[in-house]
């Protein structure tokens, strides 16, 4: 789960994070109230949305007077960034900066490790860095059991070159980023930039944090910022209904059940020459009020022209999936081909139930996936 930029600085200011003074607007009439508490120009108004590139897209605006502050608002309100339509922004006191550094935390799946990463390179895309110039990102990965050590802090301090009066507040600002991490089960704890001010003061500029969803029952206070308007429709509706579902480009969509048979069966499309339309995982669980309401999902995607079910029954009764496909053809009046391959517990009684229907069945995974991208490309 993403949150905005306000939302993740609010939570470092609860770690001790120094942060310039801020606060959110809706309209550009509040943007100027919450400019004139701050005292002074420049002024950043910066647009919250839950992806990057911002200040590319025009979502970043440096003013230095009311009316600028306004004509940024009503710039940058209402404008679409990747697809996302901004409706709130940051106003937040200007800064002197004189160095600009990244600092961040990210779970590294080759290590498996949560792993601390400085550079010198801040404030541009970490990942430009990391393909341009890796050697301008150290990793300090946090061994289990140990965390973040002193010497490690000492590392980061010699690998930045920083001036003896700032390398306290970045010490703290590492503390601060490991702390949440593990406190409130982040998978991303990122601040860029990290300035270096004019008097030698560490100040983070910019905030960034993304959480385990799998740990958001234990963390109410973490669930509540969540911002469905930043999320896709139909991925927000299916965890509504307990369902796993990520929408992609291709035109096929997919129902399987169980994490690592979606992921294969997604493969197996790719193999063929197919394009997935999402992930979607029905559960080991699932019944036939949950597979149609599965299927609806998908296919209000519009781009979706083919449906390929891969059901391998253990736990999951294939007679009660096939129930659940009827339903939904019934309810819904699907016209789209569906291509099932349907294997295990009452497998026999699933046939059964489908019989007489123009639905598609084949043996094998390889078949399914094969016949389901034939009738994608027709």
């Amino acid at each position: 789960m993403k949150i905005h930029e306000y939302q993740a600085k609010d939570i470092l200011r609860r770690y001790g994070v120094p942060l310039p003074e801020s606060s959110v607007a809706e309209s550009p009439e509040q943007a100027v109230a919450r400019a004139k508490t701050l005292g002074g120009f420049p002024v950043a108004v910066k647009a919250q949305v839950h992806v990057g590139g911002r200040g590319k897209a025009g979502g970043v605006k440096l003013a230095r007077s009311i009316e600028e502050v306004a004509a940024a608002a009503q710039a940058i309100l209402g404008m679409s960034i990747k697809g996302i339509t901004v409706k709130k922004v940051l106003v937040e006191r200007g800064m002197h900066i004189e160095r600009e550094i990244y600092a961040g935390i990210v779970i590294d799946r080759v290590r498996k490790l949560p792993v601390i990463m400085v550079s010198s390179a801040g404030g541009v895309d970490i990942e430009e860095v990391a393909a341009a110039n890796p050697e301008k990102i150290l990793h300090l990965p946090l061994e289990a059991g140990l965390g973040l050590c002193d010497f490690q802090i000492r590392q980061a301090i010699y690998f930045l070159a920083l001036p003896k009066e700032a390398q306290a507040g970045l010490g703290a600002i590492l503390r601060a980023l490991e702390r949440v991490m593990t406190e409130l089960d982040a998978s991303l704890v990122e601040i860029n930039p990290v300035a270096l001010t004019d008097q030698d003061a560490i100040v983070a500029c910019d905030a960034k944090m993304n959480f385990d969803d799998n740990a958001l029952a234990i963390h109410a206070e973490i669930e509540a910022l969540r911002d469905e308007n930043e999320e896709e429709p139909l991925e927000a509706e299916a965890r509504h209904h307990h369902l796993s579902y990520v929408k992609l480009d291709g035109k096929i969509g997919c129902l399987v059940n169980g994490a690592g048979l979606a992921m294969g069966t997604m493969d197996m499309v790719k193999f063929f020459g197919g394009q997935p339309a999402n992930f979607l995982d029905v559960g080991g669980g699932a019944n036939p009020e949950t597979v149609a309401e599965a299927l609806r999902i998908v296919t209000s995607d519009r781009a979706v022209n083919t449906i390929l079910f891969n059901i391998f029954g253990g736990i999951v009764r294939c007679d009660r999936v096939a129930e659940g496909i009827l339903k939904a053809k019934d309810k819904i009046g699907i016209d789209l081909p569906i291509v099932m391959r349907l294997v295990g517990t009452n497998e026999d009684k699933a046939r059964e139930l489908l019989a007489g229907t123009d639905l598609i069945m084949l043996p094998t995974m390889a078949e399914a996936a094969k016949k389901a991208v034939e009738l994608s490309k027709r």
